[in-house]
């Protein structure tokens, strides 16, 4: 049974990485076989779910179930020295999809990461915002009109509606969106609504109760940011909220990427509530 309890920061774990199942560049066998050469207590694997909509970084029913049967041969693999954990990173799509869908249910995953990747644009047609901000500048002027208060606007309102529906455990890259919105758009992080979406989306998950959010270092060492940015953390825990935190690593070479730096600022927003 998921217990976010079992990954203090006293574990040495990540429970966000990408495969040879959807976008990932490395196996899950390169995965272990680097968490058990770094010191790893626990890995947890986590494929971009599938989607009822044509996307090549998302993985295809069809393979699910050999994907539960690497998680299983792994696990034999590991024995006795890594906790292997079998996860997915499902995509919210609306009502019509998402980590409370039926057939997500129906998985046999140990944990799940609820996501927004696409939002619709203003003629309804779902959009792929994540990425590069190369592709991001695009879309924003072939899908969105350059509008990038309704673009933010969505992501938080999809972002919110996601929680409400539940089904899910961890909270994946919460503010995901700011770092492409903050290049096309600098400054827009700190304006008072922007602020206020971010408020109300952890406002939202601390009345659910059950969920995590993770600190998403996968940008961390090039960038010096992390998903929520630092100026949050402190805000999560005054709400209580657990946090894990994960490098959502698409090679097995950085799945410790900024792990430190993101324990580091932790430690210091505790140290800030306390004062």
């Amino acid at each position: 049974m998921w217990s976010i309890a079992r990954f203090a920061d006293i574990r040495k774990y990540n429970l966000h990485c990408h495969t040879q199942f959807c976008d990932g560049r490395s196996s899950m066998r390169e995965f272990v076989d680097a968490a058990l050469s770094q010191g790893f207590d626990a890995i947890g694997f986590t494929p971009h779910s599938p989607v009822p909509i044509e996307s090549p970084c998302n993985m295809s029913r069809e393979d699910v179930a050999a994907y539960l049967a690497e998680i299983e041969r792994l696990q034999e693999y590991a024995a006795g020295k890594l906790d292997i954990f079998a996860g997915m990173e499902v995509d919210y799509l609306g009502s019509e999809w998402g980590p409370s869908s039926s057939y997500i249910a129906s998985l046999p995953l140990d944990y799940i990461i609820g996501s927004v990747h696409f939002i619709p644009d203003q003629n309804g047609q779902l959009i792929d915002i994540d990425g590069r901000f190369s592709s991001f500048r695009r879309k924003m002027h072939s899908y969105f009109d350059n509008d990038i208060r309704y673009v933010v606007n969505t992501f938080f309102t999809r972002s919110i509606e996601m929680v409400e529906a539940g089904g899910f455990d961890i909270v994946g890259h919460l503010d995901k969106v700011g770092r492409n919105a903050s290049l096309f758009a600098p400054g827009i992080e700190d304006e008072p609504w922007y602020c206020r979406h971010v408020e109300t989306l952890i406002d939202a998950i601390a009345s659910r109760g059950s969920m995590a959010v993770e600190i998403n270092t996968k940008v961390t060492d090039d960038t010096g940011r992390t998903f929520p940015r630092e100026r949050w953390l402190t805000r999560l825990l005054r709400a209580g909220i657990p946090i894990v935190v994960n490098s959502d690593s698409h090679y097995a070479d950085k799945l410790s990427a900024g792990r430190q730096t993101a324990f580091t600022l932790l430690r210091t927003a505790r140290e800030a509530l306390c004062r």
